[in-house]
This record gives C-alpha cells, structure tokens and sequence, in this order.
C-alpha cells in the first residue's frame, strides 16, 4: 500500500481497488458493504452515492451536470433498481460564474427529466479562491428494487454459457474529455456518450430476459469490469477483440496517443451477462432503442481459464485482460 494518496487511486483500477480494501473496507466493513456493489441493495430500495470532478468540467456531449445525474442513475439501474430521487451537493471556487453554473444545473434537471428521476435536495458550499477547481459536484440517490432483481448486481446466477452483450462503441467519453483539454491541439468530432441507460435497461428487464449482471463501464474501461467480474466470481470470461465496437474516430486517437480503448472511460455503456437463450432477444431490444443502436454481443461465460478474461484478438492471439495499473486517463467524471 502506498504511503501517500496518488492520482491512480482514483483510476478504477488496481490503486483504487486496494486503497478500497485497505482501508475503507478495513475500517467500515458490514455485510452490505462488503459485496462493493454499484449500489447498495436494503431491503426493496437501492442506494447509490457519487462525486464528479471531470476535467474540463464542459466537454462535447455534455458537461460535469450532465455526468452527475447520468452516472447516478445508471449505478442505480445497473442494479436492476428503477432510480427515483436524486441529491445534489455542489463546491463551488470563489470566482466562478454563475451563468456557468445555471448551465449545469440547467443540463441536470434536463437529464433528470430524461431518466424520469426528481431531484429533491440538496447541498452548497463555497470555497476560496484555489481550494476547489472550479466546481464539484456529489450525488446520491435511491431506486426501488424487485425481489427477483436483486441478484444482478453480485452475479450470484452467472452460469457457464451466458453471452455478454455490450449497448454500443466504447471509449467515447474518455477521449471526448481528452479532447476537450485540447491534448495535441485535436480537432475531433468525438462525443461523449454520457446518458441515462434506465430505460434501455428497463425495456430488457421487463421483456422477461433472464439478466445475470449488470455494470456500467465507467472508469477503467470495459477492461476493469470484465476483470474484476471474472476474479470476483472465480469465472472465466472470453471476449471476441472483433465484435467489440470501437468508432474509427476513436480508434485512431486511440492509436495516435497510445490508449487502449478497453482501458478508457465510458459514461454511456454498460455489459450485460444474459442466458443464451435469450440473448438474441435482449440484443435485439437494445439495438432499438435510442442508446443501443449499436449493441453487440462481445463474449461468453467459459468453464476455461476460472478468474481470468481471455481476449481473442482480432490477429488470431489471445491474452488476459488484466484490471487497469496506474492511471490512464485522471479526472474523466
């Protein structure tokens, strides 16, 4: 464990994950705690809380508003809960326009309406010139859970078998953020694909499909979710390199900076473990919605290779999709 705090221990990755065992974990474990889920499932209610410090805090589609009440709702929904009530609580840096501001607050309560959530309190703070970049802002919120949905956020029912299907391309967000700072003086038409996924999610949900998991692909790219799901649940993974879907756009800024576009941030994504037997149904309910046009299935539960995701690449290779080291991309939510 490292002496000090460092910028990848806010990455998703292999620091965020130990400082989380070693010391949150260490000191506030419980039994709800313990299952480190996306949200924390009592009784017939999820609970989820957030904080988003993007950098730069307006980017193409969207801004640091926009991210809050999105990456809420999808915690929630990826739960398998119907998000209801959201809090908002913001730091703001002396300074700071207010016409900004408005923007913000205006995109959230547009988005809160997209999801069809309410945001019903909440909390301001102001602090002094250079002690706050900018704004922060903290959510919680609260969804209501089904009995027979409360599986899906630990993967207890994955089974050997099962397909992985993923709702569209990945890595937009994170280079639309890298974009945005102007890294290279990048003129790109990439958009990020922060938005609310509780409707896609209940379209699939509600059709019957037998959903196993659930996770949206946020920091540390799809790569870190498949990795942790596969050593969390002592499973194997294999993912096919080809049917991943990756915008040209991205995938050659991608090559151009050096990013692995497994490794990159999402706000708009998420995996879904099904039975194969309904698959096909889910995929095609995904892709006609707004948010899944896109969607593909990328993979497989496999009896082979337990606690490990193998990727097929599209060279005819194979190699493990380790959980991300370091940090890659600091401050994309």
């Amino acid at each position: 464990m490292e002496k000090n705090i460092l910028l990848g221990h806010g990455s998703g990755g292999k620091l965020s994950h130990e400082l989380i065992e070693k010391v949150f974990i260490r000191h506030f474990s419980n039994e709800i705690l313990k299952q480190q889920t996306d949200s924390a499932i009592l009784d017939q209610i999820a609970f989820t809380t957030d904080s988003y410090v993007v950098d730069p805090i307006f980017f193409s589609g969207g801004n640091i508003g926009t991210l809050a009440v999105c990456g809420t709702v999808n915690d929630l929904a990826v739960s398998g809960a119907t998000p209801k009530y959201i809090s908002a609580a913001f730091i703001i840096e002396e300074g700071f326009p207010v016409s900004d501001l408005e923007i913000i607050v205006q995109s959230m309560a547009e988005e809160a309406e997209k999801a069809g959530v309410m945001i019903v309190t909440g909390d301001t703070k102001v602090v002094n010139r250079g002690q706050c970049d900018k704004v922060f802002i903290n959510t919680a919120g609260i969804g209501l859970i089904d009995e027979k949905h409360k599986h899906i956020s630990t993967g207890a029912q994955i089974e050997t078998g099962d397909v992985i299907l993923i709702n569209g391309s990945i890595a937009d967000h994170g280079m639309a953020i890298m974009a945005g700072r102007n890294f290279g003086n990048f003129k790109t038409d990439i958009t990020s694909d922060c938005a609310p996924l509780n409707g896609l999610i209940r379209e699939v949900l509600d059709a019957g499909c037998r959903v196993k998991f659930m996770r949206d692909a946020t920091r540390g790219g799809i790569a870190t979710v498949l990795s942790e799901l596969a050593a969390g649940k002592g499973i194997g993974l294999e993912i096919d390199e080809p049917e991943v879907p990756v915008s040209e756009n991205v995938r050659g800024m991608c090559e151009l900076l050096g990013f692995d576009p497994f490794y990159v941030a999402n706000e708009g994504k998420v995996l879904i473990v099904v039975h194969p037997e309904d698959a096909a149904k889910a995929l095609s309910i995904m892709k006609n919605h707004e948010f899944g046009r896109m969607s593909a299935a990328i993979g497989r539960i496999v009896s082979e290779h337990q606690r490990k995701a193998i990727l097929n690449t599209e060279i005819g290779g194979r190699r493990i999709i380790d959980m991300l080291a370091g940090e890659q991309l600091p401050r994309i939510c």
